[in-house]
């Protein structure tokens, strides 16, 4: 078993690999698979926004699908104290600025806070993940801790550029599971 350092290492290495050109290619694939997931009938969605440096999914077509349904959108503002995030709804008012990771984030005043018991569905960021909905992100554990505030019936979906990994990622009690991974070519259902 691959420890989650060497998963994550290798799944960085693999997603750099990517050209511009195929990041968006895919990234419009996972976007049009998600139109197929049982979801669309729930409000407030949480979106990661992605971080270009790392060659992440761009979930602008995704965005684009949930503002087209006129769904709540909710961004999140990471606290690198305590590694907790604050999220906000996304409105034509919100300003996004570049944080010092390249993450966009809502800044200024008079954004309108929004409490993880008011969200339906998490879009979230990963690396790697594997068939039982074990995933692996950048190690902090933002997502971890949010996930855990979260409804139980919360619906909780990975966007990976690739397949899950066939053997198990080890996973403690702070990890929180993924209910649906979705790819440009499955989704998977855990």
């Amino acid at each position: 078993m691959k420890s989650k350092r060497e998963i994550r290492l290798e799944f960085k290495e693999r997603r750099s690999a990517l050209s511009r050109k195929q990041i968006q290619e895919k990234s419009i694939e996972i976007a049009n698979q998600c139109l197929k997931l049982d979801i669309w009938n729930l409000q407030n969605y949480h979106l990661f926004l992605s971080i270009e440096k790392q060659h992440e999914i761009q979930t602008e077509y995704l965005l684009q699908v949930l503002q087209g349904r006129d769904k709540n959108l909710i961004v999140s503002k990471g606290n690198f104290k305590d590694y907790s995030l604050n999220h906000y709804l996304l409105t034509d008012q919100t300003s996004l600025k570049l944080n010092k990771y390249g993450i966009p984030e809502p800044s200024g005043e008079g954004n309108i806070q929004i409490q993880e018991s008011q969200i339906d569905v998490v879009f979230t960021p990963l690396l790697a993940a594997d068939l039982k909905g074990n995933r692996v992100g950048y190690g902090k554990g933002f997502y971890d801790r949010f996930l855990e505030k979260c409804r139980p019936e919360t619906i909780k979906i990975g966007l990976n550029f690739f397949e899950p990994l066939p053997d198990l990622i080890e996973a403690n009690e702070n990890d929180q599971r993924l209910d649906y991974l979705v790819t440009p070519e499955k989704i998977f259902n855990f």
